[in-house]
C-alpha cells in the first residue's frame, strides 16, 4: 500500500509551575502540561498518528514514562525520532491535520511558529503541516483549564 493514515491523541493535566510547550515552542502561560516529557501534547498526538499510520505502535512503547532517559526530554527530539523509525520504513509525510483544545492561552498567534518548527523535523513543507486551536466553551476538563488535548491526522506515502 502506498499511502497510509494514522490518527494521534494526547492529553495531560495543566498545572502551576510547569512550562507550556506546544509544537516545540514555549507559550507564556500562568500553567504548563504536567508530563514525564515536557508534555507537548501537541507533538505527542503528532508521533502517535505518524507511528500509527507506519504500524509501529506508539510513543509510550518507544518512549516510555518508566524511561528515567526521557524525564524531562525535548518532544521535539521523539518526533526527530519518530521521524528517523518512519524513514527507515520508506515512508514520507504527506500531510498533517492537527486541532489543539485549549481555553487559554490563546494558541492561535503562535500556530505559525509551531509549523515551521514541526515541518523541518518532519523534512515537508510548512504547506504540509495544518494546525488549528480551539476551546472547549467552558465545558470539561479542558473548559475549566485543567488539561490541554490535541488531535492529529497524517498521510503517509512510499518513497
Amino acid at each position: 500500500m502506498d499511502f497510509r493514515i494514522g490518527f494521534g491523541y494526547d492529553i495531560h493535566q495543566l498545572v502551576e509551575g510547569r512550562d507550556l510547550w506546544l509544537g516545540g515552542i514555549r507559550l507564556e502561560s500562568v500553567k504548563g502540561a504536567l508530563g514525564h516529557s515536557d508534555a507537548d501534547v501537541l507533538i505527542h498526538a503528532i508521533c502517535d498518528a505518524i507511528l500509527g499510520a507506519a504500524n509501529l505502535r506508539d510513543i509510550g512503547f518507544h518512549f516510555p514514562d518508566t524511561d528515567p532517559k526521557y524525564k524531562g526530554a525535548d518532544s521535539k527530539g521523539l518526533l526527530a525520532g519518530v521521524y528517523d523509525l518512519m524513514s527507515s520504513r520508506g515512508y514520507q509525510i504527506g500531510n498533517i491535520d492537527c486541532t489543539i483544545v485549549l481555553e487559554k492561552p490563546k494558541v492561535n498567534p503562535h500556530i505559525p511558529s509551531m509549523i515551521k518548527v514541526i515541518s523541518e523535523i518532519l523534512n515537508t513543507s510548512t504547506e504540509q503541516v495544518s494546525i488549528k486551536a480551539t476551546t472547549s466553551e467552558k465545558l470539561g476538563f479542558a473548559g475549566r483549564e485543567e488539561g490541554i488535548k490535541a488531535y492529529a491526522v497524517v498521510l503517509i506515502k512510499k518513497l
